[in-house]
């Protein structure tokens, strides 16, 4: 698999060291910033709740296991490194995950997530592959990186277990400057641009009869 490929370098890659505010890439002692992501969507207006809805579950997204811990993942052609001194304040996948149900739950349009454990409430299976979550130095090390969020999705049909639709989604959003409080705002960025295009996607694959 590819993430145990990555995971190799990663203790002595240096792409950390040249990030703004980055002390060492060992430190002894000093304090690790945490950041946060929350993909929050432009706020649709006005726009009235749909007259019929439909129940859609969400299990536990997979996630890449490199991107999937606190550790904020980049690469820089076939090496990997983790930047030092910061971490996600909870692991990425708990993080993508709220954001998820936020955007739904933000969201005016018919698909609605029921709770866990509401099976018979769910008209839908939403199924969520994060294969990519990662800031990749395309352009060297002391450009701003691009990040990159892809997300395998399927929509399954709980009466029959039919696949109506299945879909990858992409975004990338090239950081405005080679520090990490500016990538950290990319991923938020390119994360709200993945789930603004999955919620779409969601409430116009509409279960048969709904």
């Amino acid at each position: 698999m590819i993430a145990r490929k990555l995971v190799r370098p990663l203790a002595v890659a240096g792409v950390a060291a040249l990030l703004s505010g980055c002390i060492s890439l060992l430190p002894e002692s000093d304090p690790v910033q945490l950041y946060r992501f929350e993909g929050r969507l432009e706020s649709a207006g006005a726009a009235a709740p749909a007259s019929s809805s439909f129940g859609v579950l969400l299990p536990d997204s997979g996630f890449v296991q490199a991107s999937s811990g606190d550790r904020i993942l980049t690469i820089n052609g076939p090496e990997a490194a983790y930047i030092a001194d910061a971490r996600w304040v909870a692991p990425a996948e708990t993080l993508f995950q709220e954001a998820v149900e936020r955007a739904f739950d933000a969201n005016p349009g018919p698909a609605r997530l029921v709770a866990r454990g509401g099976l018979q409430q769910s008209d839908l299976t939403l199924r969520l592959d994060v294969r990519r979550f990662e800031a990749n130095y395309d352009n060297g090390l002391r450009s701003p990186p691009e990040i990159l969020v892809r997300v395998q999705a399927s929509l399954v049909a709980r009466a029959d277990r039919a696949v109506l639709g299945d879909r990858a989604f992409e975004v990338r959003v090239r950081a405005d400057d080679n520090r990490v409080s500016e990538i950290v705002e990319a991923f938020d960025e390119a994360t709200a641009g993945v789930l603004g295009q999955l919620v779409d996607w969601t409430n116009r694959t509409a279960p048969s009869g709904g």
